[in-house]
């Protein structure tokens, strides 16, 4: 693939991506980035976000939900005692579908990956922990949810990521794994705030 279409097949999983992102994603210099977007701005195939102080990626095609950090305020009141697993399915579900994506979710204990996402012949997996009652047993999730996404991955062309409730400590456990493992899985974190803001991180 091209680095204009890398860059264009990562904006249809993930809209929203600064040049920094892109440049870290694919390994490429920044002024690469930078020039092969604006080209694909000037062709009309992606518009360039400068509303919130640092220019954001979107495919035209999403132009319609303009924000990374979409807020659900319908979930709202599900998530103020602390983010549990459904309610974060329930976030990331509402923010998929209005980011044209088709949605498998297995609610509760159900067996199998917690979220499929399908759009356009782009498959994306995201496995969900909730916030635990100890630091202890995030630690723990932490390590379960890695071992499960990992488990499913078994196609190359496939978008795996962990959601986690937006917390210091699970935010530093990401921060601390090592840039080289998260390199050779390409997984990616989505970080979710009781207010139902999502957050991405490579």
């Amino acid at each position: 693939m091209t680095l204009k279409e890398k860059i264009l097949h990562e904006l249809s999983l993930t809209p929203g991506r600064t040049d920094a992102e892109l440049k870290k994603r694919f390994g490429v210099r920044h002024q690469a980035v930078n020039q092969t977007c604006r080209q694909l701005e000037q062709q009309g195939k992606l518009k360039r976000d400068n509303t919130q102080g640092i220019i954001k990626n979107y495919l035209v095609d999403n132009l319609p939900v303009m924000q990374e950090h979409k807020n659900i305020n319908q979930f709202s009141a599900k998530v103020t005692n602390g983010l549990h697993e459904d309610p974060i399915k329930e976030i990331l579900n509402a923010w998929l579908k209005e980011n044209g994506w088709d949605t498998e979710i297995a609610w509760g204990k159900k067996p199998g990956a917690d979220i499929i996402a399908i759009k356009n012949n782009h498959k994306w997996i995201i496995e969900v922990k909730g916030c635990g009652s100890s630091n202890p047993m995030r630690v723990n999730y932490f390590l379960a949810i890695l071992g499960e996404i990992l488990q499913r991955m078994n196609d190359p062309s496939t978008k795996y990521s962990i959601a986690l409730p937006n917390m210091k400590q699970y935010l530093n456990l990401w921060n601390r794994l090592p840039t080289l493992a998260k390199e050779k899985t390409q997984i990616s974190a989505i970080f979710i705030s009781e207010n139902g803001d999502l957050f991405f991180k490579d």
